[in-house]
């Protein structure tokens, strides 16, 4: 065998093992579980990451370049063809590369039931979210009605073990910042697939997790237009990266929108 075949061959086997290396494991058991019991509620919207590529009618690519201690990339997100969205934690050189996509130019909404069915990421030092945002956000001070609230529906951190942040943001991130939120254990939440879902009123918010109920509150009401994101972000907050084994992925099966028919 000449020399260049086996250099070619080599190659191959690196690309190979490379290509491995950076796939998530995925869990079978992704079972069709029913959203949270919600009388009176119907499909509004849903993004079920079939195809190939991201659906840019539903989604955008959020916060391209320096974020906290990574970078996001378009790259760091992408559809397995069986119906799953990837976001990926990854080291390229000295850079950690993060990824964030929203609906802040194609989908807006006030109130409704906002569910994901995800996979959470393994790893210290970064953490992942599903989360809604306003445009408007600390728009006036003093007046979360009208300028919106940070929602972040879900936030999970590795080294937390089976506990999720709910947390509410409002009034800016500055001197007048304002927050409430609920740390629930959630047993085995580090394994296999888990919903996470909102019911945001006009009066009040209600988090779910597996389709029940972890937290209920009435403080920073939004009554304003809000966008989507789902993110992966490095920081201190999350853990030393430099112990993470990377790439590491959050996985995404669903993201559906549920609004009250009208009577």
């Amino acid at each position: 065998m000449s020399i260049r075949i086996v250099s070619l061959i080599a190659l191959w086997s690196m690309s190979v093992v490379r290509v491995l290396a950076a796939a998530p494991t995925v869990s079978d058991d992704r079972p069709a579980t029913p959203s949270a019991p919600l009388e009176g509620y119907r499909l509004a919207w849903a993004d079920e990451f079939n195809g190939e590529t991201l659906d840019l009618s539903k989604w955008r690519h959020r916060g391209l370049g320096p974020r906290k201690g990574g970078v996001n990339v378009k790259e760091t997100v992408r559809l397995d063809g069986d119906g799953r969205l990837i976001l990926t934690t990854r080291k390229e050189g000295d850079v950690y590369q993060t990824a964030m996509i929203a609906t802040h130019e194609t989908y807006l909404t006030t109130y409704g039931y906002f569910e994901c069915r995800v996979q959470l990421q393994q790893e210290v030092g970064h953490w992942s979210a599903f989360w809604l945002q306003s445009p408007t956000y600390g728009q006036p001070v003093g007046d979360p009605a009208r300028a919106g609230t940070e929602i972040d529906i879900f936030e999970y951190l590795r080294r937390k073990g089976d506990a999720v942040q709910h947390t509410l943001h409002w009034d800016g991130y500055g001197e007048d910042h304002q927050s409430k939120g609920k740390v629930p254990v959630v047993p085995g939440l580090g394994k296999g697939w888990h919903t996470f879902g909102l019911l945001w009123t006009e009066d009040e918010y209600v988090f779910y997790v597996d389709g029940r109920v972890t937290w209920r509150t009435r403080d920073g009401v939004s009554r304003r237009s809000e966008y989507m994101i789902l993110s992966l972000e490095v920081g201190e907050w999350a853990g030393d990266i430099g112990e993470a084994a990377l790439p590491d992925h959050l996985l995404v099966d669903y993201v559906r929108v549920f609004k009250k028919a009208a009577p």
